[in-house]
């Protein structure tokens, strides 16, 4: 009798929110990692796909071997494919841990990989692009852990300024006048694994053109594992729901157990079909070809890139 050929996994999840992708593999407990490519950023990092290799930056949410085993090969890689040192965002407690552990592999591999890690404590953030900033956010997990929101800040003349001639505005910003105030805009925010908390309210959240949330339980008698493993229920995003404007909030951190139709069914049940609108779930890979092929059917003279 001949043998079965091993299952096919991970295989990189997809959803298109202009201009973003939102593209990575994240199964509870085995791997996460979810990449936005235009904003040079991964958010962690469990295993490392090709896909993740292109964004110069990491931002790890917890030091779980799920979301950080993939960092050494990512820093790894990047260096044995020409693509410049890799930086890794996280909690400052996990710095010095992270720092010992790339020093471990330098000693194993006798050669020295190049790499950053960057500390953040709440509320701090790092330039990763051109006015656009990665901002730390304190989450509540089992381990110490950060949410992120990538913002991005426009300067905007003050209301008071406007309709001026360019020379009055020249004139005042000589002496010294603050003719502008600065806009945040949050972009794409990222929860992390965490529980429900007061920090999924603040305005990086509500207000960012994507959430990538994490959602680990759906059934109705496994709210409390939720609460002991400090994750969030499909009942808590159900509330979050009607509080984050996001356009697309994209659900990882899906369980091998959770049938992807049943989940699907009980979110719609609870918020609503118009709601549902908006909700992807980032490996249910069938439903996601489905929505980008008709993507790409309202713009047929537009070639992928």
């Amino acid at each position: 009798m001949l043998p079965k050929m091993p299952p096919r996994s991970g295989q990189v999840g997809f959803v298109y929110v202009p201009p973003y992708r939102v593209q990575g593999v994240s199964v509870a407990g085995e791997q996460t990692v979810v990449q936005v490519p235009e904003l040079d950023v991964a958010f962690d990092i469990g295993m490392c796909p090709r896909v993740a290799l292109a964004s110069p930056y990491v931002a790890l949410s917890h030091g779980h071997m799920d979301h950080v085993g993939g960092l050494p090969y990512y820093f790894s890689q990047r260096m044995f494919q020409r693509m410049g040192p890799g930086t890794c965002v996280c909690h400052a407690a996990l710095e010095q841990p992270l720092t010992a552990m790339m020093q471990s592999w330098i000693d194993l591999e006798q050669q020295r990989t190049q790499h950053r890690i960057v500390g953040l404590e709440p509320d701090q953030e790092i330039e990763i692009k051109n006015n656009i900033f990665l901002r730390a956010i304190a989450v509540s997990h089992t381990v110490p852990a950060l949410g992120y929101a990538v913002i991005e800040r426009r300067s905007k003349l003050r209301e008071e300024f406007a309709g001026l001639p360019q020379d009055k505005l020249r004139e005042l910003k000589s002496q010294g006048t603050e003719i502008t105030r600065i806009l945040e805009i949050p972009l794409v925010a990222y929860t992390g694994d965490t529980e429900l908390g007061p920090f999924l309210y603040r305005d990086e959240f509500v207000k960012a053109k994507i959430v990538i949330s994490e959602c680990t339980f759906f059934e109705p008698d496994h709210r409390s594992r939720a609460s002991v493993g400090k994750h969030l229920h499909a009942d808590d995003i159900a509330a979050l729901l009607n509080v984050w404007q996001a356009d697309a909030v994209v659900l990882v951190h899906f369980s091998r157990r959770t049938n992807m139709l049943q989940a699907r069914e009980h979110l719609a049940e609870t918020v609503g079909a118009e709601t549902m609108e908006r909700v992807h779930v980032l490996m249910d890979h069938r439903t996601n070809r489905l929505r980008y092929e008709q993507q790409l059917a309202e713009v047929p003279e537009q070639t992928t890139c």
